[in-house]
């Protein structure tokens, strides 16, 4: 193949030679099929999607990496599921340190997409585990709020919620603060609830084709069992740990029961599943929106926000800010052989 210059005017010719799931080296604004793939284990994938793509922004985002010392050796255009639109992957075989994801994400903005970096990506096509927090990730709500709102206190338990997803307040001692309001609620008022929990867009998809990849999926939340459990029926979970309300006479008696689960206990949580599992670090994926998550996704082999507060999103990984949780396939389905030649 003839070499295609990557500044051409006609966008949609240049990004027309990109096939599907083909590295190409990227050189002088040009770039060539390359017969092998990189390795996993060495430098740093930049992903960039949810946009429309063109030869500018592919070369505004080359030289965006090259000012931060992370030039382009190859790059990949994929389309990890028909539901997604595909996404460029630029890969940096020298690099190792990665870009603040809070400047990335202002790169992002301009270019009218997203852009996330990861190392050592997973692989769907093997086992592994995703453990997720579910208020504000696996679910659009924060069910404690919710039931506030049923007993007229949703603006004094929102905003403590808000300060402590944002790591303003300790997450155990907010959590027992903003339960003692909820004294006195009707257990038949959690159970409906319960059955109209609305799920984040893309999650349920997600969850089918990790399945389909023998992934082993779990909730790691500072909610309550109730809504937890739900949300194992209706993604079909493999397992869900989340704080016990006590209820008296039918009521919530404004208590919780046993151990909290906090920031620490969600990274027991995924510690003790890879473990379990016999998982290597790169296999695990944690995901989650707020400040009492970060531990845990500290813990994983590759952490991600969504939709997260900036401390989140400056903290993790990776970021999904905006659309489907089905766009975790893009950092999860590079395509990468297991013997890398480039």
């Amino acid at each position: 193949m003839s070499k295609t210059s990557m500044a051409q005017p006609n966008a949609e010719q240049s990004l027309s030679t990109l096939t599907l799931n083909q590295w190409f080296s990227y050189q002088d604004t040009t770039f060539l099929p390359l017969n092998g793939t990189p390795n996993r284990q060495r430098g740093l994938f930049s992903i960039a999607f949810a946009g429309d793509f063109n030869s500018e922004k592919i070369q505004l985002i080359a030289e965006f990496l090259a000012k931060h010392n992370q030039g382009v050796t190859a790059l990949c255009q994929y389309q990890p599921d028909l539901e997604l639109a595909p996404a460029l992957c630029f890969y940096s075989q020298d690099a190792n340190q990665a870009i603040n994801p809070l400047v990335l994400q202002a790169l992002s903005k301009t270019l009218e997409c997203q852009l996330v970096q990861v190392n050592t990506p997973p692989n769907l096509y093997e086992p592994g585990l995703l453990v997720m927090d579910m208020d504000s990730t696996a679910i659009t709500i924060e069910c404690i709020d919710e039931i506030a709102r049923l007993a007229n206190v949703y603006d004094d338990v929102a905003s403590v919620t808000a300060l402590a997803m944002a790591g303003k307040l300790d997450f155990s001692e907010s959590l027992n603060q903003r339960v003692a309001k909820l004294e006195g609620i009707e257990k038949s008022l959690i159970e409906e609830l319960k059955y109209s929990l609305p799920l984040m867009p893309g999650i349920k998809a997600l969850c089918q084709i990790l399945k389909q990849h023998n992934w082993y999926l779990a909730i790691a939340s500072g909610g309550f069992v109730p809504f937890a459990e739900r949300v194992q029926e209706l993604i079909s979970l493999d397992e869900v740990h989340a704080n016990t309300l006590e209820f008296k006479n039918n009521k919530l008696t404004g208590k919780v029961l046993g151990k909290i689960v906090d920031a620490q206990q969600k990274a027991v949580v995924l510690e003790s599943l890879q473990q379990k599992l016999g998982l290597i670090k790169t296999q695990t994926v944690a995901i989650g929106d707020g400040a009492n998550d970060l531990v845990m996704m500290a813990k994983a082999g590759l952490g991600v926000a969504v939709h997260g507060k900036a401390k989140v999103v400056e903290q993790a990984q990776a970021a999904i800010c905006q659309g489907s949780l089905l766009q975790l396939l893009y950092m999860l389905a590079i395509p990468l052989n297991e013997e890398p030649k480039i």
